[in-house]
């Protein structure tokens, strides 16, 4: 037991220090010349603080003891220029390092989305959307505390307690060596502190981390928890994960704030025996009031920094426990990355053609894809049909690399997917699903994303081919009008074929129409469809519906079950087979009949 213990401080150790030097590599080597300036800043500070406490002596005994009126002229000016000085200091190297901590926490949050948007889709089904934001916002912003905590208070503070022990020895050693007497005693329950706090410290980030899902999926679903009435629930449901949170993170702060209370009581102790020691030689007259109230001064003001010094030590096991996540989150590499080149060429628009040999896929320890094959011809266009968790949509993600097989091999125009160049392989493919995908950003700019020099002829080309400019003259900005988040501004109708004018607009060999119509009234799936018919010309296409009316112009029909295929053919020949398709396509119409004839 001892042993594994004694192995997980190691391991941990080690982690430490590859965090940090990741900190200092990532974040602050190159900052270096600006960290120096306000370094050196922080100095002439301390600097102040010690010439301060200095003063006081001549103060004292010159001028109040002495009654040099002479002197008070030049004491004055010079506590005037200390206070000064110091004041223009502390502005300077504060004004630094907040803009050097903000530029690096943005850095790296920078660097965070930058890694997660190149992860594959299996990582963002084991990672909620909220606890993704926590990561990248919350745990990022320790490295906030490494420049405005951190690095001042090493810089300022070290700086502080180096110029005012300087001051204290100098005024009288021996008081020095008293006043300390009690620091010792700190290393026993500093150590035990520290492990505390990094141990609440992580908590807390986790627990923030849940709240900020919560939160998210909350908001995305709002309509639902209106229209069942269960608004009150999600709150009770927020409120339990917030007091988690709000437990965790106030014992990880009061371990924080306990820091600086050891370090008070060993101060308790150092004033305490110097007053008694010196007072007693300032009544025997070896020592002056000037020199005790100079090295009072000094130690009074020393006990401050390194308070703050030994907090830091606190806030240093706070900032491991969320950076070790951020660290460890960056080393996460994608299960689909770009193959080594060569790369395989990629085929022409009227060499398209996809095909599935022997494809085995699964979600973790769930198969989704059983020994799957089939064909779909270069320039046709193929539906794929089956019921819910055939593994329909799966298909697209393999095409497109979202995901990789685990067995078999997926090919466009011949070419194993896993051997193109990844971009270039995306590039071949033009995609709108049901849940149209559209940002918080202008129609125009909606619409032109992926797209690559775009002029005015080809956007109002893909803008009357997808029925755009139908509703345009409606929106108060028309192109400009912003689309709400999620496209909340627009329609169902709207944002299908905003969609739709973007696929257009990429001209890909391929499209992939995953329900493309399914969420959509009668009247807007007329025009949806009108457009996705133009889209298709000339395109090797593949449809996944569920309506079987949709599809029944495809070349050929995939009937999928279970993760493979069960059937294949055209309309009429699968209807004459009476087998899986019939079936479906019946059970469609009699539901239609239904609906047709009910009041």
């Amino acid at each position: 037991m001892a042993q594994t213990a004694q192995s997980k401080r190691q391991a941990q150790a080690r982690n430490d220090r590859v965090v940090a030097r990741w900190i200092w590599e990532a974040f602050i080597r190159h900052r270096m010349g600006f960290l120096g300036l306000a370094v050196a800043l922080m100095v002439l500070e301390a600097l102040m603080l010690g010439a301060f406490s200095y003063l006081v002596q001549p103060m004292f005994d010159d001028i109040f003891v002495a009654g040099d009126r002479g002197r008070v002229y030049l004491v004055a000016l010079a506590m005037a220029a200390v206070f000064f000085g110091r004041g223009l200091a502390r502005l300077g190297h504060k004004a630094l390092i907040v803009w050097l901590a903000f530029s690096a926490t943005a850095a790296l949050q920078s660097m965070l989305l930058a890694h997660l948007t190149r992860l594959d889709q299996a990582f963002f089904k084991r990672n909620a959307p909220g606890v993704l934001i926590e990561r990248v916002r919350g745990d990022s912003a320790a490295l906030n505390a490494v420049f405005k905590s951190l690095i001042t208070g090493l810089g300022r503070d070290g700086s502080a307690v180096i110029v005012l022990f300087a001051v204290a020895l100098w005024t009288d050693w021996q008081w020095t060596m008293v006043a300390l007497i009690g620091i010792p005693l700190l290393g026993l329950p500093l150590l035990a502190l520290q492990k505390l706090i990094r141990r609440r410290s992580r908590d807390a980030r986790i627990a923030a981390a849940a709240s900020s899902n919560r939160l998210d999926e909350a908001f995305h679903g709002i309509a639902t928890l209106q229209l069942t009435g269960t608004e009150a629930r999600e709150v009770s449901r927020f409120g339990q994960i917030i007091q988690r949170y709000v437990r965790k993170a106030t014992r990880a702060a009061i371990g924080q704030a306990a820091i600086p209370t050891v370090m008070d009581f060993a101060a308790a102790i150092g004033f305490a025996l110097v007053l008694i020691y010196g007072g007693m030689q300032i009544i025997d007259g070896t020592r002056t009031v000037g020199q005790f109230m100079s090295f009072f001064t000094a130690l009074g003001l020393l006990f401050d920094p390194m308070r703050r010094l030994v907090s830091l030590t606190a806030e240093w096991q706070s900032v491991l426990a969320s950076l070790e996540r951020t660290h460890a989150l960056l080393q996460i590499a994608p299960d689909v990355s770009n193959p080594a080149p060569p790369h395989a060429p990629v085929p022409a628009r009227d060499a398209a053609s996809v095909e599935l040999r022997a494809v085995d896929f699964s979600y973790g320890t769930e198969p989704v894809l059983r020994g799957l094959s089939f064909f779909a011809p270069a320039g046709k266009t193929t539906a794929i049909v089956g019921p819910s968790g055939a593994g329909k949509t799966t298909v697209f993600s393999l095409l497109t690399r979202l995901a990789d097989v685990n067995a078999g091999a997926v090919l466009i125009g011949g070419q194993d997917v896993r051997k193109m160049d990844l971009a270039a392989l995306r590039g071949l493919f033009a995609v709108v699903s049901q849940d149209t995908a559209l940002f918080d950003e202008s129609i125009r700019d909606n619409i032109v994303m992926g797209a690559e020099d775009v002029t005015p002829e080809a956007l109002q080309r893909a803008l009357t081919a997808a029925h755009v400019d139908d509703f345009l003259p409606q929106l108060s900005d028309g192109l400009q009008t912003l689309a709400g988040p999620r496209g909340s501004s627009l329609s169902g109708g709207q944002r299908q074929r905003v969609a739709i004018a973007r696929a257009l607009l990429r001209d890909a060999p391929i499209l992939l129409l995953d329900e493309a119509t399914s969420a959509l009234d009668a009247k807007s799936e007329a025009v949806v469809q009108d457009a996705l018919e133009q889209l298709a010309e000339g395109r090797t296409t593949l449809v996944i519906a569920h309506r079987l009316s949709t599809v029944r112009r495809a070349d050929q029909i995939i009937v999928m079950d279970h993760g493979t295929v069960v059937e294949q053919g055209t309309h009429e020949t699968l209807l004459a087979q009476g087998g899986a398709y019939a079936r479906l396509y019946a059970l469609q119409f009699k539901d239609k009949a239904a609906q047709a004839n009910s009041p």
